[in-house]
């Protein structure tokens, strides 16, 4: 599996009906699951961002796939990074000529 870390702002949509964030994120857990992903922790966030979440999928279509069914409801805007555990980072770096 890769791990993402995905960046999300809500959108004036989803600042508005605010205390039913709770169950979006139930919902977000199971949409994830539903495409073979896993949202592994959530956070909220203060700063740029509101929410921020690690997540692992298969590939890349999968993760995308994802981002766009949490986006099409109109509750948040998501930014997705690609990201590499330490364990992937030392190889490589250690790759390197």
């Amino acid at each position: 599996m890769v791990t993402y870390i995905m960046l999300l702002n809500w959108t004036q949509q989803g600042i508005q009906d605010i205390k039913n964030s709770p169950k979006r994120v139930d919902s977000a857990k199971k949409a994830f699951r539903g495409a073979g992903a896993k949202l592994k922790e959530f956070y909220m966030a203060m700063g740029r961002y509101d929410m921020a979440v690690i997540a692992e999928a298969p590939d890349e279509e999968t993760m995308a796939r994802v981002a766009l069914m949490l986006s099409s409801a109109g509750n948040v805007r998501t930014e997705t990074l690609k990201a590499f555990t330490e364990a992937e980072y030392r190889k490589i770096i250690g790759s390197l000529p």
